[in-house]
Formats: structure tokens, sequence, C-alpha cells
């Protein structure tokens, strides 16, 4: 279900449905249904699975890693994190790009970009669970 999910720049509406897929097949792997009235939570400390929004954003973060440490003149890099000022916008409220995106989930899981840029530390474990 995360396959690409590290490009992606995702709204909470996004989250939510992946999030209930996601609950559907834990239930079913459990062998629970929704009449059973058991708790995501149980659900979750029994299969041992992280929430998915938590997934979303380790995939999220260790793009963003890769993404850093290319050399400054590569395609990906080049493309990424640059935005035109110039270019006009349609009403209403913006796209979510994907590079806000990365912006709030540093702030949000309060790390700094030495951090994610640390492979030793995606090795090591130390931004996951």
């Amino acid at each position: 279900m995360l396959y690409g999910a590290e490009c992606w720049p995702t709204k909470r509406r996004h989250v939510q449905q992946l999030s209930v897929a996601e609950m559907q097949m834990l239930r079913w792997f459990c062998g629970h249904t929704r009449r059973d009235r058991v708790r995501n939570e149980v659900i979750r400390d029994k299969v041992r699975v992280a929430p998915i929004e938590e997934k979303f954003t380790q995939h999220r973060l260790r793009w963003f890693g890769h993404v850093q440490r290319r050399p400054p003149e590569a395609l990906v890099r080049n493309g990424v994190l640059e935005r035109a000022d110039n270019v006009k916008r349609d009403r209403g409220r913006p796209k979510l790009t994907w590079d806000e995106s990365v912006k709030r989930d540093l702030k949000d899981w309060n790390i700094s970009k030495e951090i994610v840029l640390d492979m030793n530390a995606w090795r090591l474990g130390a931004l996951r669970d």
C-alpha cells in the first residue's frame, strides 16, 4: 500500500483512507469484524504494527535524506525542492507540495535535517518506532 509513498504530498484524507484500508486488513488477518467491537489499538498491539501515518512519515523522511545526499547537479535534487515564485496559481487553497509535507514532518517529529541525513541513524533505528 505504501509503494511510492515517499513522493506523495499526503493530505489527511489520504492518510484516513489508507488507515481504514489497513485496519480492514488487520481485522481480517486477526479474524475480527467490526461487529466484534474490538478497538484498533488492541488489534495493533496484537499484530505489533505501527500506525500507517508513522510509516508514511518514515518513508518520506528517508526519501528526503536520500535526495539531500545526492550531488547538487542531480536531476532529482534540482526538480524536487525548487519552486518558481513567479508562477501564477489558481484561486483557492494552494496545493500541498512534497517539501511542505517534509517540513511539517520535521516539525511534528521535532528532529533536524542533519539527523534525517545521517544514514547511520536510519540503520540503527533511531528514527523508527
